[in-house]
């Protein structure tokens, strides 16, 4: 038997305190260990102590790193997108609230009824824009587009008990750490030239697993070139391995894709029996939200109806509240415009790291534009994302004409003549 006790914990030298007496879980015995030392901070000003801190000084090591993270000409930021400026003010209230979700915004509670109408509200603007009516799906909003497709997968495999989980290369890593997560087996597949799954290797590799039929997990814009796969081709190539589950990662291009023109084929309305979208990089929310939608299922003897409260995601009020504010503030006009100001900036950067030889490629309608790695200081300065031979920019925030001018201002070979 293990036997545990509260005893004394030496802090070690790390913090300059000689010896407190705090709780602790440690077991006698054979199964007994030592406490592991706190990391030492980088910066021994920051470190937590026994007595508390001076609030002016910790108010002031904050409004230096706020400062130092505020976009502006010091701090060049293309990769991943800042939040706009006016974001921050608009969004600041909802830090002086307590909300909490326990439940999914199907179950009666009197802890969460505070945010149910706006997570509502927002479910049926996602709804919606995957082509689905409200009443036909389930959903929450989540605290992360990973939690959010964790909570997918689960639902799907609550359909297929031991299905094989294909995604392609192009997928987001998020695939593969959830499939991880839940002991699920992934399964490759190759992609076409413009980085969309390839139709034909699915039906092959899906032939040589039938038996428990398919996981497809398609990706709605793809990490480096924002590539949108085909849902209906795809679950046709994939109906020889019997069921098909059809989830599509729509994490970050939802909103894109829903306002390009031709709309590709996606969505809950071409076919797919489950989605996560997001928006908060577009939309410049200071922290991950992201939405799960599946559509509903009638319950049989053999299978449980797809329904959200059975599961362990109890989803974030807070990012319910963030969503539903900047969506009011923008409405569906907005967010169009939004989308076809950005696509109009990608389109921009191509042109202008064209004329200076910087190699840009760009698929129709995405906000993702690639181009020649550059030198080391160029990357630095402006914090591209690079992936092997090629560096990104991605059309949201910061990424306007002007930065686009300037980074091919740097990126133009008689300017980096001059500066040797």
């Amino acid at each position: 038997m293990t036997h545990w006790r509260a005893g004394p914990v030496r802090t070690g030298c790390w913090d300059g305190y000689m010896e407190e007496y705090l709780p602790s879980q440690r077991p006698y015995g054979a199964d007994a260990v030592s406490p592991s030392p706190a990391p030492h901070p980088a910066d021994d000003r920051l470190a937590i102590g026994y007595q508390p801190s001076a609030p002016e000084a910790d108010i002031l090591a904050l409004d230096r790193l706020a400062r130092s993270l505020a976009h502006g000409e010091e701090r060049a930021f293309l990769s991943f997108p800042d939040h706009f400026p006016t974001v921050s003010a608009e969004l600041a209230p909802l830090l002086a609230l307590f909300v909490d979700h326990r439940r999914s915004p199907y179950d009666a509670t009197p802890f969460d009824d505070a945010t149910r109408d706006q997570e509502t509200a927002v479910l049926r603007y996602f709804a919606a824009l995957a082509g689905a009516c409200l009443d036909e799906v389930d959903g929450h909003v989540s605290t992360s587009p990973r939690t959010a497709l964790l909570h997918a997968l689960a639902l799907a495999r609550r359909r297929l008990p031991d299905p094989s989980v294909y995604a392609s290369e192009q997928a987001h890593h998020d695939v593969t750490a959830v499939c991880k997560l839940l002991g699920m087996n992934q399964v490759r597949v190759r992609t076409l030239p413009d980085g969309t799954m390839d139709p034909d290797d699915l039906r092959l590799q899906t032939r040589i697993r039938r038996e428990a039929g398919a996981l497809v997990v398609a990706t709605c814009g793809t990490p480096l070139r924002g590539a949108v796969d085909d849902v209906s081709a795809l679950q046709a190539a994939a109906a020889a391995a019997g069921r098909v589950h059809m989830h599509v990662d729509a994490t970050a291009g939802a909103l894109v894709a829903a306002h390009s023109t031709p709309v590709p084929a996606w969505s809950l309305a071409h076919g797919a029996h489950s989605i996560t979208l997001s928006g908060h990089r577009l939309l410049g929310l200071p922290l991950p939200a992201a939405i799960c939608l599946a559509r509903r299922e009638p319950s049989t003897p053999t299978r449980p109806a797809t329904t959200f409260p059975a599961t362990a995601d109890p989803g974030n009020a807070l990012a319910v509240l963030l969503l539903w504010t900047r969506l009011r503030s923008l409405g569906r006009g907005g967010v169009a415009a939004l989308v076809a100001r950005c696509q109009d900036v990608a389109a921009y950067a191509v042109e202008q790291l064209e004329a200076i030889g910087a190699d840009p490629g760009r698929l129709p309608g995405s906000l993702a534009v690639t181009f020649a790695r550059p030198e080391r200081p160029v990357v630095d300065k402006w914090r591209l994302e690079c992936f092997g031979d090629r560096a990104q920019i991605t059309a949201t925030g910061p990424v306007t004409h002007t930065a686009v001018d300037e980074l091919a201002a740097d990126l133009s070979p008689a300017r980096r003549r001059a500066a040797a």
